[in-house]
C-alpha cells in the first residue's frame, strides 16, 4: 500500500479518497460505500473474503495496479458486519454524504465504527443477555473497573484493592462476559485470560485521571463527580473515562444513552470465582456452553427480554443483605400465592417488548419505524398491567404486597408518548424508513399538502385513459409508464390518423406509437417530485417524533426497569409453583438447614418415571466439615452441588427445591470439583487442583461455603490422602476459616479424622447389596462407607467381562496380601501387575509427575511402550 501512496500520480481520485479515510481507521475493516455496495480493498478485502466466504476480485483503482477487492450489497450489510464482529474485528462504515459530486467525486465519511462492545443493531445482539463494553486499569494493589451496555444505558464502575488484582478482574470478566475489554496499550498481558473476550488497546493518556475526569464532567455537564459517589482521583474514574473516550471515537451517538454513572461494590454481593461459576453451571453448561441445562435455564420463566437479562444478573450476583433478600422473597411470595396474578402478568408482559433497548435506539437516532411501533405497543400494555397489579395488592398479605405496591408506583403509563406515537405513526409501520407511508395523515400539514397534490395528480392520470378514449374515439388507446420515458399515451398504428394535434410523438414501436402531452408531463412531474418530497418531509417528521419521544426517555427507562423486576419476581414464582419449591428462611445467623433438598437442575433432566431422591443437609451448631464417602454414581457430587445451588438460589431471592430451608447468609461459595488439565498453561491436573485448593484456603472465611470433591486424587494415594487430611485440618482449625464444608472423597481413611476433630462428621451414601447386585440408594446417612464399588460401576459402564473378573481377583489379592499381586495360576505368559524387577518400573518410580507437562508425559509413555514391545519388558 505504501508504494501506491507514494506514487500519487498513479492513483485514481477515488483511490486517494479511500486511502485517506483508511489511514484514519487502520485497525478497522473499512466498508467503503460505492453505489449499492460496500466495498473492501487490499488486506481488508482478503480478510473479508476469508471470513465472510465471499469472492475476492480485483479492480484497477491505481493505474496499472490491480487492487484486491471484495464487496457486499448494502442492504445485507448487517448480517456480514455481525459475522465480522463475532470474530472480534472492528468495522468502519463509510457512507456517501451529500447528493451531488464535488469535483466529480461523491463526498464520503465514516459514520460509525462497529466493535464488539458498541453494537446497537438488533440483529447483532443477543436479546436475553447484555452486551457489555468494559475497561480496567491496575496500579499496584488498586484496580479500577468499569462497564457499560450502550443498548440499555447501564454504566457502572468500582475501585477494588487486593493482593491479587488480576484474579479479581478475571472474576468480574467471568461474571459479566463483556463483548469487549479496553486496556491501556502498556497494560499487562495477565489481564487477558480468555479468548472469549475481545481486547482493544487504547493510548495510555485516555486512562489518565485528569483526562478521564474531564471527559466525564463534560459529558454529564457537572463540575465535580462527588454527586455520583466517586472520589475524583479514583481508578474507577480512569476506567470510566476510557470508556467515554472510546465511545466518542467509535460510536458517538451512544453517548446520549449514558445519563448516569453508578458506583458498585463487591461487598454488596456474594463473591463467586471463575471456577465456582463454571462448576455450578449457573448460566451455561460445562459440556456445550448452552443455557439449557444450567440454573438459568431452569429458573427462566420470564416473558420479556429485559426480564431475562435481569434474571441473569441476579444469578451472577447473589445478595448479602438479608433485608434486600427478603424483599425479593416477599415479591415472589405475593406472586406465588396468586395464580391469577401470575397468569395475568405473563399474558400482558409478553406485549411489553424490549423497551430498554427500544428507548436507547431512539436516543441514538438509529430507531426504525418498526421500533416506534413496538414501543407504542409496549406502552399501551401498561394500564392493564397496573390494573392487574392493583387488584393483586388488595388480595395479598400486607407485608408481601409492599414490593408489588412499590413496583406499581414506579410503573408509569406515559400517555403523552402514546398519544404522540398514535397520532404520528401509522398502525403497521414498515421495517425501514426507505419509502413514504410511515407518518400518519394530519400529523404534518406540509406533508398532507404534498400528499394531496400527489393524490390529485395520480387521480388525473388514472382517469386519463378513459377520458381520452371518449374524447378521441380511439377504443384501443392506453396510458402507460416506464422508467425511461415516464408516462405516455399509446395508440396502435391503425388509429394514428385519429390522434389529436396536441399529441407529441415520443417513441415508435412496431405496431404502435407513443405520445405525450404538455398536461400529462406536468402531472407526471407532480407525481414523481412528490414522492421524493414526501420522503424528505417524512424523514424530518420521523426525526422530530424520535426527538419528542426521546425527551421522555428517563421516565420510560425507569418503567422498563420496574417491569423487568416484576417479570423476574413473577418468573421465580412461576418456577416455584411449577417445580414444587418452598420459600427459604434467610437469616443473619450462621447455619444451613435444608430438609428433603433436591438438585434444581438434575431433577429436571431425569427421564420420565424416574424420581429424584431428596436429602437433608443440616449443620449442627458445632459441625464445620462433612466428610462424605460412597461409591461412584451414588450421588455424592450431586448432593454437594445441590446444597451450593440451594444456598445461592435463596440469596438471589428465589424459592428452593426442598421441603424446608433455613439459610444463614454465605459470603462466598467455593468449589473444587472435577479434574482437568490446563494444557495451554502447562499445568497438570494435579497442579490445577492444588491452585484451586490454595485459592480456597487463602480467601474463604467463616461465613463461606466450601464444596470439595475428590481433593488429592491427582497424585499418588498416600500423597493425596495426606493432602486431603491436611486440608480438612486447616479448614477446621484455622481461626479465620472454619467454613461450612462438604468434602466428598474416596479416601475411606479420611473418615478417621472425625474421631480426632470435633467439628468433623462422617456421612455416606447408602448402598443395598442383593447377591451380586448393587443398588445405589442415593440417600445420605450418618457414618462412613466401607467400600467403593468401583468394579461394579465399571461393569455398568460395559467393561469386558474378562477384565471385570480379573479386576475382582486383583482386588481380592490386594486386600488380603497388603497391596501385592501374585501371578495368576494358568498360562505362564500371564504377567503380574507389577513385576518384581523391571527397568521400566524403576524409571516410573524415579519420575516426578509434578514436574512434567502432559505432553512430556505422553512422550515418556510412548517411549516405554516402544521399548516394551521391542524387548518384551
Amino acid at each position: 500500500m505504501s508504494n501506491m501512496v507514494a506514487g500519487s500520480d498513479k492513483v485514481t481520485p477515488i483511490r486517494q479518497q479511500y486511502l485517506s479515510i483508511k489511514r484514519q481507521y487502520p485497525d478497522s475493516i473499512l466498508f467503503f460505500r460505492l453505489g449499492d455496495f460496500y466495498e473492501t480493498f487490499d488486506k481488508d478485502a482478503e480478510i473479508s473474503a476469508r471470513e465472510l466466504d465471499i469472492v475476492l476480485t480485483s479492480r484497477n483503482m491505481s493505474k496499472g495496479l490491480p487492487i484486491p477487492m471484495a464487496g457486499i450489497p448494502h442492504h445485507a450489510s448487517e448480517n456480514y458486519v455481525a459475522k465480522l464482529i463475532a470474530k472480534g474485528y472492528h468495522v468502519a462504515i463509510c457512507e456517501q454524504v451529500g447528493r451531488e459530486p464535488v469535483k466529480g467525486l461523491m463526498p464520503r465519511k465514516v459514520v460509525r465504527v462497529v466493535t464488539p462492545g458498541t453494537v446497537v443493531q438488533p440483529g447483532m445482539l443477543e436479546a436475553k443477555r447484555n452486551n457489555y463494553l468494559a475497561a480496567t486499569i491496575v496500579k499496584g494493589d488498586r484496580l479500577g473497573f468499569a462497564f457499560v451496555d450502550i443498548t440499555t444505558g447501564e454504566f457502572r464502575a468500582t475501585q477494588l484493592s487486593a493482593v491479587d488484582n488480576y484474579q479479581l478482574i478475571h472474576h468480574e470478566i467471568t461474571r459479566l462476559e463483556p463483548a469487549e475489554l479496553l486496556l491501556s496499550d502498556d497494560a499487562s498481558e495477565q489481564l487477558v485470560f480468555t479468548d472469549r473476550v475481545n481486547v482493544s488497546r487504547l493510548a495510555g493518556w485516555k486512562f489518565e485521571a485528569s483526562s478521564a475526569r474531564q471527559a466525564l464532567c463534560d459529558h454529564f455537564e457537572v463540575s465535580t463527580l462527588d454527586g455520583f459517589g466517586f472520589r475524583e482521583d479514583g481508578l474507577a474514574i480512569c476506567a470510566s473515562g476510557a470508556i467515554l473516550h472510546y465511545l466518542r471515537d467509535n460510536q458517538e451517538g451512544a453517548l446520549k444513552m449514558l445519563t448516569s454513572l453508578t458506583p458498585y461494590s463487591s461487598d454488596e454481593f456474594m463473591q463467586l470465582d471463575t471456577t465456582t461459576r463454571k462448576n455450578l453451571e449457573l448460566t451455561e453448561t460445562i459440556r456445550d456452553g448452552r443455557v439449557r441445562g444450567s440454573l438459568l435455564g431452569v429458573l427462566d420463566y420470564t416473558v420479556t427480554t429485559i426480564g431475562s437479562r435481569l434474571l441473569r444478573q441476579w444469578i451472577n450476583q447473589p445478595l448479602l443483605d438479608v433485608k434486600a433478600i427478603n424483599e425479593r422473597l416477599d415479591g415472589v411470595s405475593a406472586a406465588y400465592a396468586d395464580g391469577v396474578l401470575r397468569a395475568g402478568l405473563r399474558a400482558e408482559l409478553r406485549a411489553f417488548g424490549d423497551v430498554e433497548r427500544l428507548v436507547n435506539r431512539v436516543l441514538a437516532a438509529v430507531a426504525t419505524p418498526r421500533d416506534l411501533g413496538a414501543l407504542r405497543t409496549a406502552l399501551q400494555s401498561l394500564p392493564l398491567i397496573k390494573t392487574i397489579l392493583g387488584e393483586a395488592v388488595k388480595e395479598a398479605r400486607a407485608r408481601e404486597s409492599d414490593v408489588l405496591v412499590a413496583l406499581n408506583k414506579q410503573i408509569e403509563e406515559h400517555p403523552v408518548v402514546v398519544e404522540i406515537l398514535n397520532n404520528a405513526i401509522v398502525d403497521d409501520p414498515p421495517v425501514k424508513l426507505d419509502k413514504s407511508g410511515v407518518i400518519r395523515e394530519q400529523w404534518s400539514s406540509e406533508l398532507d399538502s404534498v400528499r394531496s397534490s400527489s393524490r390529485e395528480a395520480r387521480d388525473w392520470i388514472a382517469g386519463l385513459e378513459s377520458a381520452e378514449r371518449s374524447r378521441t374515439g380511439i377504443k384501443t388507446l392506453k396510458v402507460g409508464y416506464n422508467k425511461v420515458f415516464g408516462y405516455f399515451i399509446e395508440v396502435t398504428k391503425l388509429n394514428t390518423g385519429q390522434v389529436p394535434q396536441e399529441y407529441i410523438r415520443k417513441q415508435t414501436l412496431v405496431n404502435a406509437e407513443r405520445y405525450i402531452t404538455p398536461e400529462l408531463k406536468e402531472y407526471e412531474t407532480l407525481v414523481l417530485n412528490a414522492e421524493e418530497e414526501m420522503m424528505e418531509i417524512e424523514r424530518r417528521a420521523f426525526a422530530e417524533v424520535c426527538a419528542r419521544v426521546g425527551g421522555c426517555s428517563g421516565q420510560m427507562l425507569n418503567t422498563a426497569r420496574a417491569i423487568a423486576r416484576l417479570d423476574v419476581l413473577n418468573s421465580l414464582a412461576e418456577a416455584a409453583s411449577c417445580l414444587n419449591y418452598v420459600r427459604p428462611e434467610v437469616v443473619e445467623e450462621d447455619g444451613i438447614e435444608i430438609l428433603s433438598g433436591r438438585h434444581a437442575v438434575v431433577e429436571q433432566t431425569m427421564l420420565s418415571g424416574e424420581r429424584f431422591v431428596p436429602n437433608d443437609c443440616r449443620f449442627h451448631p458445632k459441625e464445620r466439615v462433612w466428610v462424605i464417602t460412597g461409591p461412584n454414581m451414588s450421588g455424592k457430587s450431586t448432593f454437594i452441588r445441590q446444597v451450593a445451588l440451594s444456598v445461592l438460589m435463596a440469596q438471589i431471592g428465589s424459592f428452593v427445591p426442598a421441603d424446608v430451608a433455613k439459610i444463614g447468609v454465605v459470603d462466598r461459595i467455593f468449589t473444587r470439583i472435577g479434574a482437568r488439565d490446563e494444557i495451554h498453561s502447562g499445568q497438570s491436573t494435579f497442579m490445577v487442583e492444588m491452585v484451586e485448593a490454595a485459592n480456597i484456603l487463602n480467601n474463604a472465611s467463616v461465613h463461606s461455603l466450601l464444596i470439595l470433591d475428590e481433593i488429592g486424587r491427582g497424585t499418588s494415594t498416600y500423597d493425596g490422602l495426606s493432602l486431603a487430611w491436611a486440608i480438612v485440618e486447616h479448614i477446621h482449625n484455622h481461626p479465620r476459616l472454619r467454613a461450612k464444608t462438604l468434602f466428598a472423597t474416596h479416601y475411606h481413611e479420611l473418615t478417621d479424622i472425625a474421631d480426632i476433630l470435633p467439628g468433623v462428621s462422617n456421612y455416606n451414601v447408602g448402598v443395598s447389596e442383593e447377591g451380586d447386585n448393587v443398588i445405589f440408594l442415593h440417600k445420605l446417612v450418618p457414618g462412613r462407607a466401607d467400600r467403593s464399588y468401583g468394579i461394579h460401576v465399571a461393569k455398568l459402564a460395559g467393561l469386558p467381562k474378562s477384565a471385570i473378573n480379573r479386576a475382582e481377583e486383583i482386588l481380592t489379592q490386594l486386600e488380603s496380601k497388603g497391596g501385592r499381586v501374585a501371578p495368576e495360576s494358568g498360562p505362564q505368559h500371564q504377567m503380574t501387575l507389577f513385576p518384581e524387577a523391571s527397568r521400566l518400573l524403576e524409571e516410573l518410580q524415579e519420575l516426578d509427575v509434578n514436574a512434567i507437562s502432559p505432553l512430556q508425559a505422553l512422550n515418556r509413555i510412548y517411549e516405554w511402550q516402544r521399548r516394551f514391545l521391542k524387548n518384551g519388558r
